[in-house]
């Protein structure tokens, strides 16, 4: 599993609670710094994501790890009968929901305050499962993963987008470089957070990825897991059936 790796060294709280403040701090500019440190190409990736739900029809589905609410937005073009977005954040919450309201998808889309590790909905509620950029800052990931199991439907789906490390050469040197000085320089500048923005990267770089993040949901009663690498491998997308 790694290095556990938290938002604020110094802290008493638990990485849960860390995790919490650290989005609360950072998500007035949230958005914008998505878009610059990635050059919007997760925008991209989240498409791949939609593509691939879209095959089975979902009509409830739960994005967790929501933020801003990206995810859920791009997700009620499905057509489904309702979309939650979740997340500890309210701070991110409250933008989600003024971007949903200016886009009219309030009758779709339901915004959540909760936990991943103690989720707020009986058992075999959802057809398909998203989780963005999300997995790697849940405290106890078997717990989160448990959670989600229980509250997909036999058979949904499950998509998990996350960072993940380039294995070749130059792109897995680039790529740390980059994420060892250019996102904590330009985060810092931007959301005046420095330690979020060391953090980000950190906990990429422990989180353990492909086929070990595969056996991760393996064990935690998932099937037909499958991970492909996005964009030289500087992230990857995960997808699963219960």
């Amino acid at each position: 599993m790694g290095i556990k790796v938290t938002p604020y060294k110094n802290s008493e709280l638990g990485k849960k609670k860390q995790v919490e403040q650290m989005f609360d701090n950072v998500s007035t500019n949230y958005d914008f710094l998505n878009r610059v440190l990635t050059f919007g190409i997760d925008v991209r990736w989240r498409k791949k994501i939609v593509k691939f739900i879209a095959k089975d029809n979902p009509k409830q589905l739960l994005d967790i790890a929501t933020g801003t609410g990206d995810f859920a937005i791009m997700l009620s073009a499905l057509n489904p009968e309702k979309v939650i977005g979740l997340d500890l954040s309210q701070g991110m919450l409250a933008i989600g929901i003024e971007k949903i309201k200016k886009k009219k998808l309030d009758h779709i889309i339901d915004m959540v305050q909760g936990d991943s590790e103690n989720l707020p909905f009986e058992d075999a509620t959802f057809d398909a499962i998203t989780v963005g950029f999300g997995v790697r800052n849940f405290e106890n990931l078997d717990a989160g993963l448990k959670e989600i199991h229980r509250v997909l439907k036999p058979g949904g789906v499950l998509a998990i987008l996350e960072t993940s490390q380039p294995e070749k050469f130059p792109m897995k040197q680039l790529f740390k470089f980059y994420s060892k000085y250019v996102i904590p320089t330009v985060g810092n500048l931007i959301s005046k957070d420095k330690s979020a923005y060391s953090y980000l990267p950190e906990s990429a770089a422990s989180f353990p990825y492909g086929k070990s993040f595969n056996n991760i949901l393996q064990k935690n009663g998932f099937n037909n897991a499958t991970n492909k690498p996005l964009t030289f491998g500087i992230a990857s997308m995960y997808t699963a059936k219960k």
